[in-house]
């Protein structure tokens, strides 16, 4: 039996948008679902052709396919260019289509059924996130930071309960006890939140004055936070308890510190390591020295050898960032980069002039390889 028309089936002109292709699934998929129609092979069949067909239109490159060569262009027996392991399980392709939930999930939001939760329970307040900048220094030794949150919290007036002092709890009238008012609109039967009581199901004859029957009120709270040595940005600090306060005696959420941590005018981050650009002047790279270089809590002395050259590297160890796996510390890694004099005056070039006619192979190797493999390759 031929193929109806994916297009025909999901009711759409072959112009139709990515979002007219899903919205048209959606409501195909809603109508012919097993679990809507319990035993009802017909519907069953219908569920994984509009599903089949989804598939192929909601994807680019086999939409292209299918507009040019039709249904055949996905048959292996009709030597189908787009075959290339056949369609995905009906019901992955529903799931990923309503954004990956739970068939439960789905009916639950499009048609109030199901009712796996029960709206009137105690509920978890909300997690917060807050951005935290910090010096390099503050991130790689550790600090301690003072940051202020507005947030809501349980209202001290009435402990979170939303009632004043013997007030009365009764079932709310207009959604009979159920937290949710169910509406329905042509074949979609719509579940919300009530919002007499919010979902909770009761109203209370006398609101709290202070949070007017909410349970919550919006505080300014300072929180201070530890910041452990060797963290980065990207890292997230957790504390347990600080996010919003719970609805109907519910625990409070968490609250997640991001931590973004600002350059450094002298050093650069490898992981634990730290890398320091130190310019020495001509003299010293030739004759060698000893010259102080910062680490992040002191100075240190570091020994440059006779004839350094630009780029050489040299190990300071132990004088990186503390590692915040608790593995020790990184080191300070200083690269080097010999200053070429410049402005010279008479005297100084005259100088020059006379060192460099006492220069030969031994003085400078490098130049000398140098030109000795550039003097064969023109040969």
């Amino acid at each position: 039996m031929a193929k109806q028309d994916f297009y025909t089936l999901l009711g759409l002109e072959k112009s139709a948008s990515e979002e007219e292709i899903k919205k048209a699934y959606r409501k195909q998929a809603l109508k012919y679902h097993p679990d809507r129609n319990a035993g009802d092979k017909a519907a069953e069949e219908k569920f994984k052709e509009v599903g089949e067909a989804y598939e192929i239109l909601s994807d680019p490159q086999k939409r292209a396919l299918y507009d040019q060569y039709g249904p055949d262009a996905f048959d292996k027996r009709k030597g189908g260019r787009g075959a290339g392991g056949g369609f995905h399980d009906p019901f992955d392709v529903f799931r990923e289509a309503f954004g990956g939930g739970g068939v439960e999930d789905i009916f639950e939001q499009f048609f109030g059924g199901g009712g796996r939760s029960d709206p009137t329970a105690p509920e978890r307040g909300a997690h917060l996130r807050y951005d935290l900048e910090l010096e390099f220094d503050e991130a790689a030794l550790g600090c301690e930071k003072e940051i202020s949150l507005t947030k809501a919290e349980s209202c001290d007036s009435c402990h979170g309960s939303g009632a004043e002092a013997g007030a009365q709890k009764k079932v709310c009238p207009v959604c009979n006890g159920r937290g949710q008012v169910i509406t329905s609109r042509g074949i979609f039967s719509i579940a919300q939140t009530c919002p007499r009581c919010g979902g909770a199901g009761r109203t209370v004859d006398k609101p709290c004055r202070h949070c007017r029957g909410a349970g919550r009120a919006e505080k300014t709270t300072r929180k201070r936070i530890l910041i452990p040595p060797g963290v980065n940005t990207g890292t997230k600090l957790r504390s347990a308890g600080d996010g919003e306060a719970g609805l109907r005696g519910g625990p409070a959420g968490d609250l997640y510190v991001v931590l973004h941590v600002r350059a450094h005018p002298l050093f650069q981050r490898d992981g634990d390591d730290l890398v320091y650009e130190l310019p020495i002047s001509f003299v010293q790279a030739a004759l060698g020295a000893e010259i102080e270089v910062p680490s992040l809590t002191e100075k240190v002395t570091l020994r440059v050898p006779s004839g350094t050259q630009t780029g050489q590297l040299f190990r300071v160890k132990g004088k990186g960032i503390k590692s915040a796996q608790g593995h020790g510390w990184g080191d300070l890694h200083v690269r080097v980069s010999v200053e070429v004099p410049a402005h010279l005056n008479s005297a100084q070039r005259a100088k020059l002039q006379e060192f460099a006619a006492l220069c030969d192979e031994k003085v400078n190797p490098i130049t000398r390889s140098w030109f000795e493999k550039t003097r064969r390759f023109f040969k």
